[in-house]
């Protein structure tokens, strides 16, 4: 989405005015600037926002679905394509974080709005740290319940292996997954719907529903399971106003999956 074109005209400077007759004049301005935009704006924005990000995949997640077996399945959350191309996908990936920064930077809002203010890291890694472990005992049991049972692909987390880089891009795909659902679809989405006027609970249940649509691609456990972590993610959001634990613990879960594919691939189910 192309800015708007910035004029090169600048107001006339009226010295004759006192500095402190200005002020007030000043901060009516940023006052207005920082204001809640119209909902017909917003509702537009959202939708480019999300058209550009995550209302794709979810698309192409349900099309995944539909037009492939999922028992017996194979699915590769990481493409299987060289460095170049992997450091490519991770740079240009991370463009929609931009856009929503740029944009509630842009509107006078800032990242405080939805919650990524870096101003208390330890008590935010510390929160990170503790969801991790509750969500990962949680979904571990309900990914390998659902491959045995047929309802979910089996999913491969990780790049090619046996390159000298498959781990450190393991590790930068967590971190670009980390920021690119927990800020658009917690911090920005739950944040948009509750100024369209949706009550919270409203706004979480739409977020939850769009988190697990876009891993339908690997079968219903997929769904379900990031459909309850979505709600669970979505809770701690609107108690704290803090997307950075959740950055942080969904970068653990998926370096996490990613390390425990390779060491214990040969022992998980659906494994040729």
């Amino acid at each position: 989405m192309a800015s708007p074109p910035r004029s090169s005209r600048r107001p006339p400077v009226r010295r004759a005015v006192p500095s402190r007759a200005a002020a007030p004049a000043e901060r009516a301005v940023s006052s207005r600037s920082a204001a809640p935009a119209a909902p017909a704006v917003l509702r537009e924005e959202v939708l480019v926002v999300l058209s550009l990000s995550l209302l794709a995949s979810a698309v192409y997640a349900i099309i995944s679905l539909t037009s492939a077996p999922v028992k017996g399945a194979t699915v590769y959350v990481v493409p299987q394509v060289g460095l170049p191309t992997q450091l490519a996908d991770l740079v240009f990936g991370l463009a929609p974080v931009w856009l929503v920064l740029f944009l509630v930077r842009r509107n006078g809002e800032g990242v405080r709005a939805i919650g990524m203010a870096w101003d208390r890291p330890g008590r935010d890694i510390g929160r990170g740290v503790a969801l991790f472990a509750v969500i990962g005992l949680a979904g571990i049991g309900v990914y390998l319940g659902a491959v045995a049972l047929g309802v979910n692909r089996f999913v491969v987390p990780v790049p090619p292996l046996g390159h000298w880089w498959t781990v450190p891009v393991l590790v930068l795909n967590a971190v670009q997954a980390g920021l690119v659902e927990e800020v658009i679809v917690a911090g920005y989405l739950i944040t948009r719907l509750r100024q369209l006027g949706l009550s919270a609970a409203a706004a979480i249940g739409l977020s939850a529903l769009l988190r697990g649509t876009y891993h339908l691609y690997q079968g219903w456990g997929g769904f379900a399971g990031n459909l309850a972590m979505g709600l669970f993610l979505g809770l701690v959001f609107t108690r704290t106003r803090r997307t950075w634990p959740l950055v942080i613990a969904h970068a653990l879960l998926d370096t996490g999956a990613g390390v425990g594919y390779l060491l214990f691939r040969t022992h998980l189910p659906g494994v040729a």
